[in-house]
């Protein structure tokens, strides 16, 4: 079946921890673990995958249901640089809305980062389409893996 197994993140990549981003991150892989539709081309799923950046890229290990490897996938981020930080900045302003530090706008402040959030899995989708069919809501929660794993903007 073509889907995620299992998904790690090199926690040497990831340059930013906060509470949120750590309980984004956790939400997004509970979410993607539990749905979601992924086909590797050339590569029968399930998949266990390890994200990681090496050199200003994003690096995705394939590895099949035994965790024998596949495939990595490698893919530039200078496109992502712009979207992940517009992400990182409007969900700074949404937790301090839901944490009541600045009510006043949580709708506005939430729409914004919904369409930024889809924007960049639509971006994710387009930029791996050669190589990998997924869902957009599998493409939704990895870019939220991916600004988690957060390129220097």
């Amino acid at each position: 079946m073509a889907r995620i197994i299992d998904i790690e993140l090199d926690e040497r990549s990831i340059l930013r921890r906060s509470d949120d981003i750590e309980r984004e991150k956790r939400v997004a892989v509970f979410d993607l673990l539990e749905d979601n539709s992924f086909a590797a081309n050339g590569h029968p799923g399930p998949y266990r995958l390890f994200l990681r950046i090496e050199e200003g890229r994003l690096a995705i290990e394939l590895k099949d249901e035994d965790g024998a490897p596949l495939d990595t996938i490698r893919l530039g981020l200078a496109r992502f640089r712009r979207p992940i930080r517009d992400y990182f900045a409007i969900c700074d302003s949404y937790f301090k809305a839901i944490r009541g530090d600045r009510p006043e706008g949580i709708e506005t402040v939430d729409m914004a980062r919904r369409g930024l959030h889809n924007d960049g899995a639509e971006l994710l989708r387009d930029a791996l389409t050669d190589r990998v069919e997924m869902d957009f809501d599998t493409a939704r929660r990895l870019f939220t893996l991916l600004c988690v794993l957060h390129i220097k903007a």
